[in-house]
């Protein structure tokens, strides 16, 4: 019998080794019922907005991104996007937009860290001001979502996941990562388990820069809030959305920083 057990343990660690990151759900960092994701206001998110210390803000991370020995976490992800950051400024429209903005966009969108960086973003508040690993890439993100929507244009966009979310109407919710949604409602392989309609006041549109233009990303920041207004579970008729399983409707609720300019004011 113990060695019957002792096989069943071995067996159950090697397949716990072997199992793809992506399968497990401890990525999200939501909390989690029942393998639903519970939508919530993220309090550990690193949500700072940097309102009222841009300038400063910038100065950092300019000084961050300048010093050679500098190895920051995702130095070959930015290196490797220097070239696409260069074609995006000679074509940008927008000439707020520098040239270390184009490669944040360029790194953040080329999808081979975005999932490692957000599951930093929601987790990390506590560490945010002392060995938060990404400070630079969230802030030209931060920044270039204020410059390409600095007038608080609200649009509607969608999003799709595999995943199951849980949430309550006139819940008041944030994302607490940045969150990539679409003007388009027809990007079903990123799933049908749950989407979103959502009112977006803080995003902005990174169609014009991105490495995948064709997907007309609308990138919303980790401190927007919003409001269930609406859960429709089952078969709908919403245009574009109607092999969604659940749709969470949501309408833009301001915004919410715990950790506004922390670091420029450290």
């Amino acid at each position: 019998m113990k060695g019957n057990l002792l096989i069943f343990a071995t067996l159950c660690l090697l397949l716990c080794w072997i199992m793809p990151v992506d399968s497990m759900t401890i990525r999200f960092n939501f909390p989690l019922r029942e393998n639903s994701i519970s939508l919530s206001m993220v309090e550990d998110s690193v949500d700072d907005m940097y309102y009222g210390c841009n300038d400063n803000m910038m100065k950092i991370v300019q000084n961050v991104l300048k010093k050679k020995d500098h190895m920051f976490s995702y130095k070959k992800q930015w290196d490797d996007q220097k070239g696409c950051a260069k074609t995006k400024f000679k074509k940008r429209e927008v000439k707020a937009l520098t040239k270390d903005h184009m490669q944040a966009i360029c790194v953040y969108t080329d999808n081979k860290l975005y999932r490692e960086f957000n599951n930093a973003v929601r987790i990390n508040g506590n560490i945010y001001s002392s060995s938060f690993p990404f400070l630079s890439l969230h802030y030209l993100l931060t920044s270039a979502i204020h410059i390409l929507n600095n007038n608080y244009h609200c649009r509607t966009t969608y999003r799709r996941s595999t995943d199951r979310f849980t949430g309550k109407v006139n819940q008041i919710i944030r994302f607490g990562s940045f969150t990539s949604s679409s003007n388009r409602t027809d990007l079903t392989h990123f799933g049908r388990e749950t989407c979103f309609i959502i009112k977006t006041c803080s995003g902005a549109s990174l169609k014009k820069y991105s490495v995948f233009p064709d997907e007309d990303e609308v990138l919303i920041p980790p401190y927007e809030m919003f409001k269930i207004t609406e859960i429709i579970n089952g078969q709908n008729n919403i245009e574009g959305l109607k092999d969604c399983k659940v749709v969470f409707v949501l309408d833009s609720a301001g915004g919410k920083s715990n950790l506004n300019c922390k670091v420029a004011h450290s």
